[in-house]
């Protein structure tokens, strides 16, 4: 049945009367699966010409600068809200469609949570803080913006010269993002489950240094004569005025460094090897050695611009993203080993939009138990 609805919509196609929005749904079920290899019965005719179709359009879109994707990633996530994957995204038997409509409790996704602990050893829940200012010290204002940012001024008619050098803290925990702008006008968006450690004031220092446990996206304020380093567990980046990404969780493999605009210089703190990396370049450090390639920039930036976008990633993999974004545990029951996970999903749903979505996509099951979530074969 579900294949004589995708060939029903192939044929549209090719006659030219789908919608748009069919166009695209069709475009994200053609790149997300067939694409992949997988065997479609009895429309290997239609796929034919659909193949000569789309790989006119994609070889025109991607000339132009890869246009296709945020139109795929817009048709992913509506097959992801209502369900309509069940058409595209595999070959279910009824009795597993049935399975995968089971009620799941909700979760909200992450939100503004954050703690910023000062130098003197105050922490403050920066979620329940009043906007307007909430600390002060060594001559610098922290205020809390209406929008919810966290932002550093240095005092009018104040000097740091005389003021004690001293380090804050910013954490967001599982379930929790977070904006920060720095002294110096750098700005920091704050994945969940992550932290930032930073001098309250950069004046007396020669140069910018940060430590970064977890995963942020910077956009450095430029300032040639004082580099913005940012050290993680394995590595340090070296800039001076630039924008990029860096993903260093401890329960990952290796770590990622993509870079957008300008350059920057990756250097391995166990082997002492180094690499510059040029915009849409992308670092992966893992043990000694560190590996340049073109980086999936779409795929990089999808948590700072509010999407899961997975690309043929193990679930396993997929399942820590959503522990952290959702503040859920995740415990695997019986031989999961799914691969090649393909789909676009917004953060912004509640937990069992995704559930759904991965349990269509992959065909395994979840049970949400408070805020403990097993995924079972």
């Amino acid at each position: 049945m579900e294949n004589l609805d995708v060939k029903s919509l192939i044929e549209r196609y090719n006659n030219g009367t789908l919608s748009l929005e069919e166009q695209a749904m069709l475009e994200s079920w053609y790149i997300s699966e067939v694409r992949s290899n997988k065997n479609y019965q009895g429309l290997e005719e239609n796929l034919a010409k659909l193949d000569q179709n789309f790989m006119h359009i994609i070889g025109a879109e991607e000339k132009k600068g890869s246009k296709l994707w945020p139109r795929v990633a817009v048709a992913a996530s509506f097959f992801a809200v209502l369900g309509l994957s069940l058409y595209f995204y595999n070959s279910k038997s009824p009795d597993k469609v049935e399975q995968a409509n089971v009620e799941l409790a909700d979760i909200d996704p992450a939100g503004n949570k954050a703690y910023l602990t000062l130098g003197n050893g105050k922490r403050i829940a920066l979620t329940g803080a009043s906007n307007g200012t909430i600390a002060e010290q060594a001559n610098v204002k922290i205020t809390k913006t209406a929008d919810g940012q966290l932002v550093y001024v240095i005092a009018e008619n104040n000097s740091v010269a005389s003021s004690k050098l001293e380090y804050n803290t910013i954490e967001t925990p599982n379930g929790g993002r977070y904006e920060i702008a720095l002294p110096d006008g750098t700005h920091v968006w704050m994945n969940a489950a992550s932290s930032l450690k930073y001098p309250s004031s950069f004046a007396l220092l020669t140069e910018r240094r940060v430590e970064l446990l977890g995963e942020a996206y910077f956009q450095v304020a430029k300032d040639k004569q004082h580099p913005f380093i940012v050290k993680t567990a394995q590595q340090e980046v070296k800039v001076l005025g630039t924008h990029f990404n860096i993903n260093s969780y401890a329960d990952e493999p290796e770590v990622r460094t993509t870079l957008l605009e300008g350059s920057v210089n990756v250097s391995n703190l166990k082997s002492k090897n180094s690499k510059i990396l040029k915009p849409g370049q992308q670092a992966t450090l893992k043990g000694g050695d560190i590996k340049v390639g073109d980086a999936d920039v779409d795929q990089a930036m999808s948590w700072k611009n509010g999407d899961f976008v997975f690309v043929g990633e193990d679930l396993k993999a997929v399942m820590r993203q959503v522990a952290r974004w959702y503040d859920v545990e995740i415990e695997y029951q019986g031989n999961i080993n799914s691969s090649g996970v393909v789909s676009t999903i917004s953060r912004t749903k509640k937990l069992s939009h995704v559930l759904k979505a991965l349990q269509i996509n992959q065909g395994i099951h979840f049970k949400v138990e408070g805020r403990r979530v097993l995924v079972m074969p």
